[in-house]
């Protein structure tokens, strides 16, 4: 008789495939039922919390976000309550609308709210009723997310590599991209193949951008795609032009529409 096996956790390439993927830390993660604005249902995510931004996966393993949700902006956050179901909803208050959770019980919700709460507002919350150990990992948390953003404010005020930066802020930039030639894209690519085979680079004019990419064929085959900045979306140039809220988005796009053939290119410490 086969003994039932235990549920093991995402495989930890999958956990480094969605580093490389999101470009930020992962503070907090578990499963969220989420429901949109003028949605009736709710809809249950496997969520990670990284940096400031709620990614939403459809499957526990699943490598690439089906939807994404910066919180930086949040105003505040309703108190935990239990429903009628026995879960545990809250609402995140944004500048720009509301987003309701909830999670199966109210340690969970409290958690969740917890370690939102501090990453937005940069202070562990002192009103939530939590244990010692979740206080503890809130502060490490805390300590992070204060580190990164003293980076992100040290790396936006200074050049990349010596040239102006472009318009778009650090902080929305994808972790493949690099202020590299054409030239050095592709031999960045040649040499180090295992950190991934797409870059996002700068395009021909300092207000575009270009995606260069090396095929896994045989033989290996490398293209570059212009990608153009138009007011707040980005519009990728293929024979059909696909149009993008975010350079993240224009990066996800190619991972998921080669089944993950395309993984962005980070360099390794």
């Amino acid at each position: 008789e086969q003994r039932e096996e235990t549920p093991q956790p995402a495989p930890r390439q999958i956990f480094q495939e969605r580093q490389r993927i999101t470009g930020l830390p992962l503070y907090f993660q578990g499963y969220l039922s989420v429901r949109h604005p003028r949605c009736q249902e709710f809809r249950v995510y496997w969520t990670e919390l990284r940096g400031t931004t709620l990614f939403f996966y459809d499957d526990k393993r699943t490598p690439t976000y089906s939807q994404k949700l910066d919180i930086s902006a949040l105003t505040s956050a309703t108190n935990v309550y239990l429903d009628e179901s026995g879960s545990a909803p809250f609402i995140l208050m944004l500048s720009n609308g509301e987003l309701e959770l909830k999670a199966n019980d109210c340690e969970s919700a409290k958690e969740w709210k917890g370690f939102i709460l501090t990453v937005t507002k940069l202070s562990v919350p002192p009103e939530e009723s939590l244990l010692p150990g979740q206080l503890t990992r809130m502060q490490e948390v805390l300590e992070k997310e204060r580190k990164r953003r003293i980076t992100l404010n040290n790396c936006s005020s200074a050049p990349l590599n010596g040239k102006s930066p472009l318009n778009s802020t650090l902080t929305t930039m994808p972790a493949c991209f690099y202020t590299v030639s054409r030239q050095e894209a592709i031999e960045m690519l040649e040499k180090y193949p295992s950190y991934g085979n797409l870059i996002l680079r700068p395009g021909s004019d300092s207000n575009n951008y270009a995606i260069t990419v090396q095929y896994k064929l045989d033989p290996p085959g490398l293209k570059h795609y212009k990608v153009v900045s138009k007011g707040t979306s980005y519009v990728i140039e293929l024979e059909r032009q696909v149009t993008l809220s975010s350079l993240q988005d224009v990066v996800n796009y190619f991972v998921t529409q080669t089944q993950g053939r395309l993984k962005p290119f980070v360099k390794q410490t």
